[in-house]
């Protein structure tokens, strides 16, 4: 079985307080902690065993994981399993990047978010060009707010021509035409965050090949999709995979709409869905609604 598998465990905490981040944030205290790398550790040792099915991982922590030990374990030993295709991990590359060294770079992904007003300019460069230079795969990308719009359009063009740098649409936030084209000169992929995905009676590979995982093994189709299809741990989650309409009206995330098979975001991000590394660099002109 191919099956791609988005974990989020309990791991709350975050080394940053963005004000526009609809993330529920809170201090972990030392208990949560130590259930987070349970919960991970947990998994991570299920991942590992899966020898008959083709894995691909995202990590998609409410918290930043990688300024965690486990975390950077977890993405380590993953990528050196042979059945894991992919194993991945949203960030805002506040940790050090020496620890990839250990990892195998044919299977480790980053997908990087830069936070202007959090971490200066030159030191979030720097880890991008650490990462181009270790061969690491990885995105780059910003949340679309007027005030970070010259910020976005620096890192264009410092980054490499081959890192992908997206930009997503700020929650609740209506673009004019014309702001719209700004932060498509960017991204030309930005229409596709641009406006909520109709989704509601649509195909979706979520609950089918695509699953999210929560930190006790509760299986559901996706992060946005409450409905329960069973445990990971007891396999039980195995006879509910089959197609299934989304029964969402619309879907406004990435992490959900690139699975609905309405969308051609598998073959624009074919081999890098997970990291959101398009298949070729995008052309304007090429995003969509």
């Amino acid at each position: 079985m191919d099956l791609t598998i988005l974990y989020r465990g309990p791991l709350a905490s975050c080394d940053y307080d963005c004000p526009y981040c609809p993330f529920a944030k809170r201090r972990d205290t030392p208990a949560q902690l130590r259930a987070d790398r349970a919960a991970l550790e947990r998994f991570t040792g299920w991942a590992g065993e899966q020898t008959g099915d083709r894995l691909s991982v995202l990590f998609t922590p409410w918290g930043e994981g990688l300024v965690r030990s486990w975390y950077r374990r977890a993405l380590v030993e993953l990528s050196h399993r042979p059945h894991v295709r992919r194993v991945a991990i949203q960030t805002n590359l506040s940790c050090r990047t020496d620890w990839l060294a250990d990892a195998d770079p044919r299977t480790v992904a980053l997908w990087c978010t830069y936070h202007p007003g959090q971490t200066p300019y030159e030191r979030f460069l720097a880890k991008t060009r650490d990462l181009a230079d270790r061969g690491v795969r990885h995105s780059v990308g910003i949340v679309g707010l007027p005030e970070h719009l010259e910020e976005a359009r620096r890192l264009r063009a410092a980054l490499p021509a081959h890192v992908y740098l997206w930009v997503n649409a700020a929650e609740g936030r209506a673009y004019t035409d014309d702001e719209a084209a700004a932060w498509t000169a960017v991204d030309p992929l930005f229409p596709y965050s641009r406006h909520p995905h109709r989704s509601g009676g649509l195909p979706c590979r979520t609950g089918e090949s695509v699953i999210s995982v929560d930190g006790d093994g509760t299986v559901r189709r996706c992060h946005f999709v409450r409905a329960e299809l069973g445990n990971l741990y007891d396999g039980s989650y195995r006879a509910a995979l089959a197609p299934r309409p989304c029964p969402l009206a619309v879907c406004d995330c990435h992490i959900g709409y690139v699975h609905l098979e309405t969308l051609p975001l598998y073959d624009v991000f074919a081999g890098g869905v997970l990291e959101r590394v398009p298949a070729a660099r995008p052309a304007p002109g090429t995003g969509g609604r």
